[in-house]
């Protein structure tokens, strides 16, 4: 089929098609020769160039207004008799109207922040100016409430998504000095968005101020053993080890850029990123207290974190479910140049007294602490550390990851592990049973809608920062500490060759396997075997 739209029509629109559509060919051709790494295959290059043609697809203009949908629903807050319930009553001060990256443009158009974070970062290979203006957008005072949450997505803007934002910015502001353009401009306008955004965390997302963080589902929509989003059908609380680490990770994005604007206003920022070094501190420790105590995230016995469950009674349990949840933990490795301390000397200054101030707590993350403030190991090439998991956790939840009865799967890393197949965890509460059970696919029941994305299927997302956490923990390590990979097959390896098998791993859902078939597709016999 042909067809031209043209406001002009001539006897013979058809005369140059050909000729007018080779040259955009020629140009698509061009383009894509330019960024396409040279060291990949043929078949990896048309993988790379369908998934970017696939996010440049996903554009879509998104035109909302809240407070006039609001006041046509008779449900605004301010306006009107409010006589009906409606979603969204107290985000009325949004205004949406812009071309807007979405995860989901062919069924009903919708934009989810987080989601959006991860696509700034494919985006950017093709797109950086958009990239970095789809970042900003959500921090925008006609799109971030006025008390500092970021919205989440239409059907329950309230709802909170994992704060990835910090790093999507940080990732983009490298990526380009990389290429030789510096735009400190884009870092500090989003460092000041993220300062609201940071705040709001602490004090919306801490109620009890034990620098222990809730944030609901996540985006990790049925991963838990409840309805993380809605009141526990125990009452009480619950305490989420992917929540607390999230946190810790926002910290150390934070510090990072920080660090970068203090180059240029050392007076403005340099206390600013201690700030960020000292929340990460005592988060780090809330996961795992001094003593042993049964009512933090991190199992001595197990070698796992998990979400802990308090009682209205004051008792407390954890939740045994190996998924993603303890192994977002890993994400929150930095390492930072050891450099810094030469550069910002009142930081360091600070630091030091922070640690003659609390032995106790540096000693306890060790070396989280000792190695990043100067008095421990400092690493491999003259790094300093900030993780959440110091040597030992990290030994010990590899373990669970790189076991292919756990969490290692031929195409990544699973979000339960395996081992809930045959062993699901189940709870009990008033004649009720609350089951996880591994899922590689569709929910087997309708609990939290019948979606079962957090059950089992490798989510790409999240095993790409399991991977730069990997790197950076590389970074510091070196080549000296090897991990069994897989478990248990003698087989050891540094864990930048672990972070590269993991990558390998993910790859291999879409390229051609031996017998030419494509795991992404299936037994969809159309797709596997159809030339087009």
């Amino acid at each position: 089929m042909r067809l031209r739209l043209s406001a002009k029509p001539t006897a013979d629109a058809f005369a140059t098609f050909d000729q007018i559509l080779g040259g955009r060919i020629a140009d698509n051709e061009e383009f894509y020769e330019r960024i396409t790494p040279k060291s990949l295959s043929e078949d990896e290059r048309r993988v790379h160039r369908q998934a970017l043609a696939g996010m440049l697809w996903t554009k879509q203009f998104y035109y909302f207004d809240l407070d006039k949908w609001l006041d046509e629903h008779d449900a605004h807050p301010l306006l009107g008799t409010r006589k009906r319930a409606a979603r969204n009553t107290e985000w009325f001060h949004m205004l949406n109207r812009d071309i807007i990256s979405m995860p989901d443009k062919w069924e009903f158009p919708w934009y989810a922040a987080w989601d959006l974070a991860f696509h700034t970062i494919a985006l950017s290979l093709v797109d950086f100016g958009f990239a970095k203006e789809q970042l900003l957008l959500m921090l925008k005072s006609l799109y971030v409430h006025p008390n500092g949450q970021i919205p989440a997505y239409e059907w329950n803007f309230s709802d909170v998504n994992p704060p990835v934002h910090a790093w999507a910015t940080l990732s983009l502001y490298n990526s380009e000095r990389e290429l030789g353009r510096t735009d400190l401009h884009f870092l500090e306008r989003s460092f000041h968005g993220l300062m609201v955004n940071f705040r709001w965390w602490v004090n919306r997302k801490d109620p009890e101020g034990r620098n222990v963080f809730a944030g609901g589902f996540l985006g990790l929509d049925n991963i838990g053993v409840f309805d993380r989003n809605s009141e526990l059908p125990t009452g009480g609380h619950l305490d989420q080890a992917d929540g607390t680490a999230w946190m810790a990770f926002y910290c150390q994005n934070m510090l990072e850029i920080a660090l970068i604007l203090a180059e240029s206003d050392p007076a403005l920022y340099e206390e600013t990123a201690y700030r960020f070094v000292e929340h990460f501190f005592w988060i780090t420790y809330a996961m795992d207290r001094i003593g042993e105590n049964h009512d933090e995230m991190w199992d001595t016995q197990d070698g796992f974190f998990y979400d802990l469950l308090h009682f209205p009674n004051g008792d407390a349990m954890r939740l045994k479910v190996r998924s993603m949840v303890g192994l977002l933990p890993l994400c929150a490795s930095t390492v930072i140049d050891r450099s810094v301390a030469d550069r910002f000397p009142r930081l360091f200054e600070l630091f030091e007294i922070f640690r003659k101030r609390h032995p106790e707590l540096i000693n306890k993350i060790d070396p989280a602490g000792e190695s990043f403030i100067g008095h421990g190991d400092i690493g491999y090439g003259e790094k300093r550390l900030a993780a959440v998991c110091n040597k030992q956790k990290l030994e010990r939840i590899l373990g669970y990851m790189l076991d292919k009865n756990e969490f290692l799967s031929p195409y990544g890393i699973r979000s339960v592990s395996r081992y809930h197949l045959e062993h699901p965890f189940v709870f009990h509460l008033s004649g009720q049973e609350y089951r996880v059970q591994y899922l590689p696919a569709e929910s087997n029941n309708g609990m939290f809608g019948g979606n079962s994305n957090w059950r089992g299927p490798v989510w790409m997302p999240v095993n790409g920062l399991l991977i730069r956490g990997l790197l950076n923990l590389y970074l510091f390590y070196g080549d000296d500490f090897k991990v069994e990979c897989p478990t248990g097959s003698g087989n050891y390896m540094t864990l930048f060759e672990v972070a590269k098998e993991i990558g390998r791993r993910l790859s291999s859902i879409f390229l051609r396997d031996a017998n030419g078939k494509r795991a992404v597709y299936g037994g969809a016999k159309k797709f596997q075997e159809d030339p087009h």
